[in-house]
């Protein structure tokens, strides 16, 4: 079959609500590009199938028997694109512009990765870059953002960053890349994985770039259980990528953050 310039992949599970917006924003802002969708759908049990295929029958739509999870279900979708570029992308998203510069910017010598800027249901920003974890920082999560004002407060002077890792609710790479580092890990489930697949990618010596001047929208709920989560996957990222030092220090550090969101969230 025919190689797509961009492959959008999509995973989801019970997003019927988001799905329509999501996809009726890619037809909008990839019109430039020669692009497909790959739905990998984690055996949602609300009416996301049906959706699909009555509104969007030409997106390749593929029907897990398993929750595969975010890493899994990404995996599988990539195993069955077309694109010389992979773009993840979130079910609870709305692209807001032309993507096509992002693109553009992948195909720069050195780029192994791009992310945009993301916004709330408010258009309000919100953080999605960071700096790669050390056993200390992993203390407090909020030590993982990236410190500099441009990036706290969203206001940026240049259009283009260099940064560390970008979330996988917009995360666009090549397939050569994604095939060099194996995809994503799927001992992750759900939350890291995209600061591992970034990290492996750094390691090939390619930069992570951020572009503000593009944005989305990202409906981020409020999870009481996401940071419990956040430390089970950093735990596991401290095992793959420190050494037994680092590693000890930085198991014992996200203990003390454990203990300590268990008991804040015992209170509330």
């Amino acid at each position: 079959m025919k190689q797509k310039e961009l492959s959008i992949v999509i995973v989801n599970y019970n997003g019927e609500s988001y799905l329509e917006d999501c996809i009726n924003s890619i037809y909008k802002y990839c019109s430039s590009i020669d692009f497909e969708i790959v739905i990998v759908d984690n055996k949602s049990t609300d009416n996301s199938v049906a959706l699909l295929k009555n509104q969007y029958p030409e997106i390749n739509l593929i029907e897990s028997k398993d929750n595969l999870g975010f890493a899994g279900g990404n995996n599988l979708a990539v195993k069955k694109s077309l694109g010389e570029n992979i773009l993840l992308l979130n079910n609870d998203t709305i692209l807001l512009q032309d993507i096509s510069p992002a693109v553009k910017e992948l195909k720069k010598k050195k780029t192994g990765i791009v992310g945009i800027k993301m916004l709330n249901a408010k258009k309000e920003y919100l953080t999605s870059v960071g700096k790669f974890p050390n056993a200390l920082s992993l203390l407090k999560f909020s030590w993982l953002e990236d410190k500099r004002q441009e990036f706290l407060i969203g206001d940026f002077s240049k259009e283009r960053y260099l940064v560390d890792w970008v979330t996988g609710a917009f995360l666009l790479t090549t397939k050569k890349i994604w095939n060099q580092v194996k995809g994503l890990d799927e001992d992750y489930f759900m939350y890291v994985e995209d600061v591992d697949f970034c990290k492996k990618v750094s390691k090939l010596n390619y930069s992570v770039v951020f572009l503000p001047t593009l944005s989305y929208i990202h409906f981020v709920g409020f999870n009481k259980t996401r940071e419990i989560k956040l430390i089970k996957g950093y735990n596991l990222y401290s095992s793959k990528h420190f050494n037994f030092v680092n590693s000890i220090l930085a198991k014992i550090c996200l203990k003390i953050n454990y203990v300590y969101k268990k008991r804040v969230k015992n209170i509330c």
